[in-house]
């Protein structure tokens, strides 16, 4: 993909070849079910990351909650924690500029459930996949309000995924 290759159909190529990283999710004790997998890759316009996710709580109804707030976070494991705060471990988001939320480097758009599923694809300009290696990805179970401090205020941390290069 060049730079004059900024459409659609040229992101769509991209999410066919193999990713530059990846981290598996994993649901925490209280959602055993959510598993995923989030998909990276380097591009010239910037770090695309396509989520896919399952075992999703369900919400059934038109007018209820179906978002779920994703974040990078700065910690470097999916583990330790207690039922109120699972995946301590995973630590902040990631903020290397140290900016007031929403504007964390690792802030991203929420995930859309239907029927306990959900895909996301989004470009994130300012990263690339190399500072990204090894930090993880948290789905929360409420959307992030995208301007409480200190994160948003997305609720409990549901699923956690470290991001680790792909090998070739």
């Amino acid at each position: 993909m060049n730079q004059n290759e900024f459409y659609t159909i040229g992101f769509g190529r991209i999410l066919t070849r193999v990713p530059d990283a990846a981290a598996r999710l994993q649901g925490s004790a209280e959602y055993p079910d959510v598993t995923g997998l989030a998909r990276f890759y380097d591009t010239p316009f910037g770090c695309l990351i396509a989520v896919e996710a399952e075992g999703l709580p369900y919400h059934e109804g038109r007018c209820e909650k179906h978002f779920f707030g994703m974040h990078i976070h700065q910690g470097f494991r999916c583990s330790s924690g207690t039922p109120g705060m699972p995946f301590e471990d995973a630590g902040a988001h990631y903020n290397p500029d140290q900016c007031l939320h929403p504007q964390h480097a690792g802030d991203l758009p929420p995930l859309l459930e239907g029927n306990g599923r959900a895909f996301s694809a989004v470009l994130a300009g300012e990263l690339r996949v190399q500072e990204l290696l090894g930090k993880t990805l948290i789905v929360h179970t409420d959307p992030d309000d995208f301007h409480s401090q200190p994160a948003g205020n997305a609720g409990a941390r549901m699923a956690c995924g470290i991001i680790l290069p792909v090998r070739r």
